[in-house]
């Protein structure tokens, strides 16, 4: 609430050029409660004016049983609302995942800390810029939305996903024991469409 991280992202280019333009949107516990939900709603909604051409994002899903998780649901669901007017397509990203993604292996260990997130922001656009860590959060989260859309939408294939991205976006487990043995779950985010992910732009308006 205090520091509202966002990034618009250009999986065609490289280096800095991948970054159109980020930010972060900031509130004072000091406003009434609802006044920075809608203020934190409208911010987003004009960001998405601002940038017709961008149609599909990514957005980090709150927490459950964590400190202040209902309040942080509260805003998930006000910055839906801006997403859902602006019609555009959206995946969700709970933050372990998030952290998974940053690291690039899902097989590795360790915690991923703010310094961490910024770090890996950085080596992704050339190491260049002064960076908080709402913004690399936002960042890392639109490089990875980029990736998933790109295969939602058939651009790539499942054979040229990173490793943590083909945990992340098309994980799948076969029992190989017991009363499921033989039984496939698709648990990847391309399986959960109406679910974690959604494509408002095929709502009529």
């Amino acid at each position: 609430m205090t520091g509202f991280g966002w990034c618009v992202h250009d999986s065609d280019a490289v280096g800095p050029r991948r970054v159109i333009a980020r930010g972060c949107f900031v509130t004072t516990p000091k406003q009434i409660f609802i006044a920075r939900y809608m203020y934190l709603r409208d911010q987003v909604h004009a960001l998405l004016l601002k940038y017709p051409h961008v149609r599909v994002l990514g957005v980090e899903s709150p927490p459950f049983g964590e400190q202040w998780s209902e309040g942080l649901y509260g805003l998930f669901l006000y910055v839906n609302e801006a997403v859902f007017r602006c019609r555009r397509d959206v995946v969700y990203f709970d933050p372990v995942t998030v952290k998974m993604l940053a690291k690039g292996d899902p097989a590795r260990k360790g915690k991923m800390f703010k310094s961490d997130m910024v770090s890996a922001a950085l080596a992704d656009t050339g190491g260049t810029g002064r960076w908080n860590h709402n913004e690399a959060d936002a960042y890392l989260i639109a490089r990875s939305a980029a990736r998933f859309w790109q295969l939602a939408n058939g651009v790539i294939q499942a054979e040229s996903l990173t490793s943590a991205e083909a945990q992340s976006f098309a994980r799948t487990h076969t029992f190989t024991k017991g009363r499921r043995k033989g039984e496939t779950v698709k648990s990847g985010l391309i399986y959960r469409e109406k679910d974690r992910f959604f494509r408002f732009s095929q709502v009529p308006e």
